[in-house]
């Protein structure tokens, strides 16, 4: 049951509830309206309804039924693999889990196409799955292959145990040549397919260390090699843009149009991962060989050493 506040009335219905229910898109919430899942005073309605003093208003989330990710034969990177794990180089363009709008052509169909049956690990809609790279973004990603891998890795990630370390090319140069970004982030205000820096107390703590390795004149940009101590959605993104540097050819958070360079990409690539064996407990490293993309950040550039020598260096 929801609370009318003063300043909601004459409202939208639809509208208001995309206020108070941050986690649902303004378009769910209306394919709930329209299924009978919210209630005016008891009564089914529609997502046009001002909002008046005194309603009652009746919220049903229905449990989504699970889809279970059906085995396809796409071609995959593998890096590194053994009986409990998998870390794949994902390419750009990439989405790691079927979803709505992407029921199939993910990186979990081609993982259970390579491994076989997962038996969902982690539940049948994302076997497997223990982290996630945005679509466009490339790079390691490991999947685990039984339960108790599962569990481990989890775990790791969720205590910060892991090592995540991107490189990203932004648009212009950050005026600190490195720095560390701590903000809260959490949905945007206003567009939902947005993430953003949010007040204290709001969102969740997000920390994002990063550092210019080069500047390129000619088009404006540097490359940002960002380690991330947090997994928060967008957090590279959103972190980048919260110093007024977005990423060249992000469509959400950046004009791509208006960039000097323009790679045809999102230019964000996972580019070291570390995590400890679910099995043994020994480090594994991996890292994934830079796209081409990344050229003309690369000339002249001396990367910088991994304090963690790679089990897998691609």
């Amino acid at each position: 049951m929801l609370i009318i506040a003063e300043d909601s009335i004459g409202a939208r219905l639809d509208q208001f509830l995309a206020g108070q229910l941050p986690d649902l898109s303004r378009a769910r919430i209306q394919a709930l309206i329209k299924a009978g899942d919210i209630l005016v005073n008891g009564k089914a309605t529609k997502a046009k309804t001002p909002i008046e003093f005194g309603m009652r208003i009746e919220v049903n989330i229905p449990e989504p039924e699970p889809a279970e990710a059906q085995p396809q034969d796409i071609p995959i990177s593998v890096l590194y693999e053994d009986k409990d794990v998998i870390v794949i180089d994902k390419e750009s363009g990439m989405v790691v889990h079927p979803a709505a709008g992407n029921p199939d052509g993910t990186l979990v169909n081609a993982v259970l196409f390579h491994c076989g049956d997962l038996s969902g690990i982690g539940g049948v809609e994302r076997p497997g799955i223990v982290h996630r790279l945005d679509k466009d973004t490339s790079g390691c990603i490991v999947v685990a292959k039984n339960d108790a891998a599962h569990l481990s890795l989890t775990t790791q990630f969720a205590n910060r145990d892991t090592a995540k370390i991107y490189l990203a090319a932004v648009q212009g140069c950050p005026k600190e040549p490195e720095g560390t970004v701590f903000t809260n982030i959490g949905r945007h205000p206003v567009n939902r397919l947005k993430m953003a820096v949010v007040n204290p107390g709001s969102g969740k703590p997000a920390i994002t260390d990063y550092k210019v390795l080069h500047y390129d004149a000619a088009t404006d940009s540097s490359l940002v090699m960002c380690t991330l101590h947090t997994g928060r959605t967008h957090q590279i993104r959103v972190h980048m843009l919260h110093l007024g540097h977005p990423l060249i050819g992000d469509p959400i958070y950046a004009h791509p149009q208006r960039q000097k360079a323009r790679p045809g990409r999102l230019m964000l690539h996972a580019w070291r991962l570390a995590f400890n064996h679910p099995a043994d407990g020994r480090r594994v490293t991996i890292q994934s060989a830079i796209p081409a993309e990344y050229t003309p950040w690369l000339i002249g550039t001396e990367l910088p050493e991994w304090d963690e020598t790679p089990t897998v260096q691609a």
